[in-house]
């Protein structure tokens, strides 16, 4: 058994599957709804990313970098 996931919006009862697998599909499946809350799984997210990371800026003009000391193990 093969696995797919793609997210979609269902129309009147009915969910379209991707260009990309109908080809790949050609016999019975077996179907699990899951209800998937985009707007704000993606909100949250967000703020966990932006909470975490900040810009920082590193003056390395005037720094010498050996390749192979940097590779030595």
């Amino acid at each position: 058994m093969q696995a797919y996931e793609f997210y979609a919006t269902p129309e009147n009862g009915a969910i379209k599957l991707p260009e990309q697998l109908k080809n790949k599909i050609t016999s019975g499946v077996k179907v699990i709804l899951l209800e998937h809350q985009l707007r704000s799984l993606i909100s949250e997210e967000t703020k966990k990313r932006t909470d975490l990371l900040s810009p920082i800026s590193i003056d390395t003009r005037g720094w010498v970098f050996d390749k192979d000391a940097a590779n030595e193990r």
